[in-house]
């Protein structure tokens, strides 16, 4: 896995989720210093993914988020708005399926910066590989924690398909657990082949009563 993309879990933002955990901020704050004490620095990133929040108020919360993420050498990515990422002084760029194409986003932001996408087929990992992307978030691999959606999980067959489409690191979405991790890692599917990068997570933290408790035990498994 390249240097760049040495962090193991991917924390996606959702201010909603947290509020019933004592806030955005704090939630993350603590989710990070679990994994201060668990892994070396960068193990953990951070998406700000809030999609409802007008410019103004996503560059509000990104500043201080941004504080907390720089206290741990945590890096921060922000979901679609690139003009965010580059007004918050922020990693990356977390690309969904219909935003800008890696190559576009690349344009505007350098050499740099990193940039995730969102992929649910393997042929969108390979084409998101070719059109330079640094990284994908494929899934839902299991049914989600913290929404409901549409589409059926593709499981540990579909994940691996994913992770041997292209050179690219491959982080699993959608009801990832500690658990769930070990299941993944000692499928079948995967003997031989190439391993997950990490795993990206919302309700597993966000949702949990201790964020610390929960990122280490996500990251020893994912170790």
């Amino acid at each position: 896995m390249p240097a760049r993309t040495a962090f193991r879990l991917y924390l996606i933002t959702d201010r909603r989720l947290a509020e019933a955990n004592g806030g955005l901020l704090s939630v993350i704050e603590r989710a990070l210093h679990g994994a201060v004490a668990a892994a070396p620095p960068g193990a953990v990133a951070i998406q700000l993914r809030e999609k409802d929040l007008e410019a103004r108020a996503l560059v509000e919360l990104g500043a201080a988020l941004r504080r907390v993420c720089a206290s741990c050498r945590a890096p921060l990515i922000v979901n679609d708005r690139i003009d965010v990422a580059i007004a918050l002084g922020a990693d990356g760029v977390h690309l969904p399926a219909q935003s800008f194409s890696p190559a576009d986003a690349r344009a505007l932001l350098g050499p740099s910066r990193l940039i995730g996408v969102s992929a649910h087929r393997p042929e969108e990992v390979a084409a998101a590989s070719a059109a330079g992307a640094d990284f994908a978030v494929f899934g839902p691999v299991f049914d989600p924690l913290s929404k409901a959606v549409d589409t059926t999980p593709t499981g540990a067959a579909g994940l691996a398909a994913a992770c041997a489409a292209a050179p690219l690191p491959v982080y699993a979405l959608g009801g990832i657990t500690a658990a769930r991790i070990r299941v993944l890692r000692a499928a079948p599917e995967f003997t031989g082949g190439p391993a997950i990068a990490g795993a990206a997570v919302i309700g597993a933290v966000i949702g949990a009563g201790d964020p610390a408790a929960a990122v280490r035990d996500l990251l020893a498994a994912l170790t």
